[in-house]
């Protein structure tokens, strides 16, 4: 795989999008745009757990060190390429041979040393693309500050705390490049789509404020609420 070469354009500072969001836009556009558009947000359980395991990966946010193992938590990263930024739970730094050019260059080690990022998530492991759309995000932005490549990295899963290894290949890469250009997309347009009910909104913390099984069954919340009070 051939290192990136420095983009062309570049987003500012200021129009730089969560990351994260990807994974609400894969999920569901319009909850991505109740959450960036009209700033809307309730927690539930999922969320809940979530904010708990990303607490408890971050911990303690100074490196550790172990032999040929460096970790970071809690990393804030940015891409002016795909104009996204956050922050990433685990970014662990495997010594490399010097002379691979894959290998990242670390300010206060020396050598190269190979990236992996880690993204904690709540729940059993399962296959979300979702999530792994958002790991290669977080992929995108390290090798663009970092100037390496970067082949896998893992969802950990905090229910039975597990692993599942995640490769960058040419297929995710493209995929979570067309998401961000969706995303900003659907920001510039200032417009919230409108909701249409699907078994996954059972799930969604923002279920009570969408109501998609109102609007996806063509009724006005007016006439919704005057249905429920004549019964």
């Amino acid at each position: 795989m051939k290192r990136k070469e420095a983009p062309d354009r570049f987003f500012d500072e200021a129009d730089l999008l969560p990351l994260s969001r990807l994974a609400d836009l894969e999920f569901c556009e319009r909850r991505a745009a109740l959450h960036l558009i009209e700033m809307v947000w309730e927690d539930n359980v999922h969320t809940a757990e979530g904010a708990v395991i990303h607490q408890r990966a971050h911990g303690d946010e100074s490196p550790e060190k172990r032999g040929g193992l460096v970790i970071v938590r809690g990393l804030w990263l940015r891409s002016l390429r795909l104009g996204l930024s956050g922050k990433a739970d685990i970014v662990e730094f495997h010594r490399a041979d010097d002379a691979d050019a894959m290998g990242a260059v670390i300010p206060g080690y020396s050598g190269r040393w190979m990236v992996y990022p880690v993204e904690y998530k709540p729940g059993r492991l399962r296959h979300q693309r979702s999530f792994q759309i958002q790991l290669c995000a977080q992929t995108l932005c390290l090798e663009e500050m970092l100037r390496c490549v970067v082949q896998e990295g893992a969802l950990f899963y905090g229910k039975n705390r597990r692993r599942q290894v995640v490769r960058f290949d040419d297929q995710l890469r493209r995929e979570t490049e067309e998401t961000a250009i969706r995303l900003h997309e659907l920001v510039r347009s200032g417009r919230t789509p409108s909701a249409r009910y699907e078994k996954k909104c059972d799930s969604c913390s923002l279920m009570h404020l969408c109501l998609p099984k109102v609007a996806g069954a063509g009724r006005s919340v007016g006439s919704y609420f005057a249905r429920m009070l004549a019964d």
